[in-house]
């Protein structure tokens, strides 16, 4: 199916996209990692990990794996504000401003608090979702794969079927996306040992990338 022209948002650039995948897949393997072996982005896997908590009897991983449930629900109804408040910004630069603010503060918590250090992180990770949801047009997730990847695969399949070129390139752009997700995570893993806690900083210099990219005018 060929998509529909439409006017380009600069939101929906893959270069725009792209600094946003790769600050989803970090703040991922910042919150497993470092921070108690809880999901910023994946709240099913925060689920069936508190199935299995509540099934244990265990009350501290039960409250671990509530926070970011929580927080992440909150965030999806706090980027909604957001969108309905008028402002001179765009609306989804405000979303990447608080996202900023939010994961700086963030790395200065010691992992004594890490619920709380982890239910911010999902926060900020679900306004992210709710805010930006295409990419050239497409439909996609910043903070996880399962969606651009059942995509990807149903674009790649089309185009074996039909040869469509437009196919391809929807492919293409999901499996890139899915590729700077792992890159992300890959990089979070990397600079843990070295930078600790205050690794999630280096997520906020990939959004203010994002935010700055969003005044430029995209070209038709």
């Amino acid at each position: 199916m060929i998509r529909r022209k439409s006017k380009k948002q600069m939101s929906e650039a893959f270069l725009t996209v792209a600094f946003l995948s790769l600050s989803g897949g970090l703040q991922d393997a910042y919150t497993y990692i470092l921070r108690g072996h809880v999901f910023a982005n994946a709240q099913t896997g925060n689920i069936v990990l508190l199935a299995q908590a509540v099934m244990n009897r265990e009350p501290e991983r039960i409250f671990s794996y509530l926070m970011p449930l929580a927080f992440f629900a909150a965030g999806i109804a706090a980027a909604e504000w957001v969108r309905l408040r008028e402002s001179r910004l765009h609306w989804r630069q405000w979303v990447l401003l608080a996202e900023i603010l939010i994961l700086f503060s963030v790395g200065f918590m010691p992992e004594t608090i890490n619920p709380l250090a982890n239910g911010l992180v999902s926060f900020s990770c679900a306004m992210q979702v709710q805010a930006f949801r295409k990419v050239n047009g497409y439909g996609f997730a910043s903070t996880m794969c399962i969606g651009d990847l059942r995509a990807g695969m149903e674009s790649l399949f089309g185009y074996v079927i039909s040869h469509n070129p437009e196919t391809v390139r929807k492919a293409q752009c999901y499996f890139g996306v899915i590729f700077l997700f792992f890159a992300g995570a890959a990089l979070g893993g990397w600079l843990l040992p070295a930078l600790g806690q205050n690794t999630i900083w280096v997520s906020c210099g990939l959004l203010f990338v994002s935010f700055s990219l969003m005044f430029i005018e995209p070209e038709e």
